[in-house]
């Protein structure tokens, strides 16, 4: 089961953190992997390991995305899967976010995933089949965190236009869901320090971070011909994080 043998999947921001353990686990369930990254060392690196391919993409910009598109068909004949991962979270205070770290918060998270998503369509609808999963967060829909308004406002939007943009796509042999992780250990993470990370497992009932493989196969199920009746959902990945409803609740756990 959740074979993707014969399939092609681009993972945008597949270079590292989230999108690598995505990447890594689409490799390992059969798919051939290109990553789609800004970051071109990284980038090669990443698809070096895995056995993959590379593409440099700016998600930001629908020439790149369009480019990036054509290039994988031509390549490989197909685009089966897209996960739209890449995205930025820097931490501002609600008094302090210029309306630059604003414009750009959007720009990156959900433009970029809304130009992604756009670019594929043709490729999939002409083929009647395609996967495409969105690496959200539990913040912004579900939960909130001081400093990361922005952040959730981005993340919450990507999740509104998930839902609609799967209506369209409904009869088109395409599906269109989302990952929504909580705290995953990530290089971006620990950057946040010790302190943080102790607490934010503190607050997890399973009482550890995740591990970007954790998302990964949350994602290669959403991308398997299993789940070929699963639209417009949403799938929390997070150690059971968003069910105490109280610090207290977490004590008999």
């Amino acid at each position: 089961m959740f074979s993707l043998e014969n399939k092609v999947a681009v993972v945008t921001g597949g270079a590292s953190g989230i999108g690598r353990g995505i990447s890594e686990v689409l490799a390992r369930a059969g798919a051939t992997v290109v990553i789609a990254d800004v970051s071109d060392d990284k980038g090669r690196a990443t698809a070096n390991d895995i056995g993959g391919a590379f593409e440099h993409l700016d998600v930001t910009s629908a020439r790149e995305c369009r480019e990036a598109v054509e290039n994988v068909v031509q390549r490989f004949g197909r685009l089966d899967i897209l996960c739209s991962n890449t995205g930025i979270y820097p931490q501002a205070r609600l008094d302090d976010i210029t309306e630059e770290e604003w414009d750009r918060m959007h720009q990156v998270n959900l433009k970029g995933t809304f130009l992604m998503v756009q670019a594929v369509l043709p490729q999939m609808r002409t083929r009647k089949s395609g996967r495409i999963v969105i690496t959200s967060s539990i913040t912004g829909s579900v939960t909130g965190y001081p400093g990361w308004s922005h952040y959730g406002a981005s993340k919450a939007g990507q999740q509104g236009f998930m839902r609609s943009a799967a209506l369209e796509c409904a009869t088109d042999g395409i599906t269109i869901n989302a990952v929504l992780p909580g705290n995953v250990l990530t290089e971006g993470l620990q950057r946040q320090g010790e302190a943080y990370l102790e607490q934010m497992a503190r607050s997890v009932p399973m009482r550890e971070l995740g591990r970007p493989a954790d998302i990964g196969h949350a994602v290669t199920f959403l991308a398997s011909e299993e789940a070929r009746y699963i639209t417009g959902q949403t799938l929390v990945v997070d150690g059971g994080q968003i069910l105490p409803e109280s610090p207290e609740a977490l004590l008999g756990s």
